[in-house]
């Protein structure tokens, strides 16, 4: 969110929960990008993401009037986001969920060469951004729930563990270890199977037509390529502070920030010009 003070957002808060749709635009508008890409990391697929960020927006919405400043606001808006997200099964994995042995198995054994050319006269190159951007979100789910949330809040959000640990409600130290060796779990596979971020020999460009021959990537609708990406930094500006959590180097790259879509910011919009406020007042 921009750089508010927490009295700043105070104020917000009080002015929203008073009935000035103003003040409860600015808040929203200030997390639906947080909100969106902590949505994106967990669920694998920008459908679902959509979904879960209108739900955990309209949960944020329904309790802002029960927010008393005992932690930061971000803080709070992280554990309704996460608490929404543990517990979400409407999405695709939730129904097919996946495993480090099974992409290994796909990139060892998937028969990458018996598939014909079904690009679409898209360019190949972009076809293997979208894929690259697609796999390693995916990969994420590999991990089980608590590890994913773990990983993003660690690597993607860079979160100190102090606020981490509120938000998860486990200690400091616990979350800090926890969260090193995720990561090195995750640093471990890209480095032996993925040839994109680490030495393995699964290169995107070769796997194009077999991904779109298995409906991973679809040439006419490319979520990652058309998505706006937006500052790395305006995902880092929502911790309070900044630590070394551990000195592994993989910068897990593939963790890029990207703008909500804009048909979820316009359902937002709508949302937000027909919500009775009283909703508010009175949750």
């Amino acid at each position: 969110m921009d750089k508010k003070t927490e009295k700043e957002i105070q104020a917000l808060i009080e002015e929203a929960t008073a009935g000035d749709k103003k003040a409860l635009e600015t808040l929203v508008v200030s997390v639906q990008d947080i909100v969106f890409n902590l949505s994106l990391r967990m669920l694998g697929t920008f459908a679902d993401a959509e979904d879960a960020t209108q739900d955990i927006l309209l949960k944020m919405i329904t309790h802002l009037s029960s927010f008393r400043g005992d932690s930061l606001f971000t803080t709070w808006v992280f554990r309704i986001a996460v608490n929404h997200l543990k517990n979400y099964k409407k999405h695709m994995f939730a129904r097919y969920p996946l495993s480090f042995e099974y992409y290994r198995d796909d990139i060892e054994n998937g028969k990458t060469v018996d598939v014909p050319d079904l690009t679409q006269n898209v360019e190949k190159d972009v076809l293997a951004e979208e894929l690259k951007m697609s796999c390693t979100n995916v990969m994420l789910q590999c991990l089980d729930t608590e590890s994913r949330c773990i990983f993003i809040l660690g690597t993607m959000f860079k979160i100190d563990s102090r606020m981490a640990g509120d938000i998860l409600e486990i200690t400091p130290e616990a979350y800090r270890q926890r969260l090193s060796r995720i990561r090195k779990k995750m640093a471990d596979f890209l480095g032996q199977y993925c040839g994109e971020y680490g030495g393995g020999r699964c290169q995107c460009k070769d796997r194009v037509n077999y991904a779109i021959h298995s409906h991973r990537i679809n040439p006419s609708q490319m979520d990652y390529v058309a998505a706006r990406e937006i500052s790395m930094q305006t995902i880092v500006d929502v911790k309070n502070a900044m630590e070394e959590i551990d000195d592994l180097s993989q910068d897990f790259s593939f963790c890029k920030p990207y703008q909500a879509p804009e048909r979820t910011r316009h359902l937002i919009r709508e949302f937000l010009d027909s919500i009775q406020l009283s909703i508010i007042q009175k949750s």
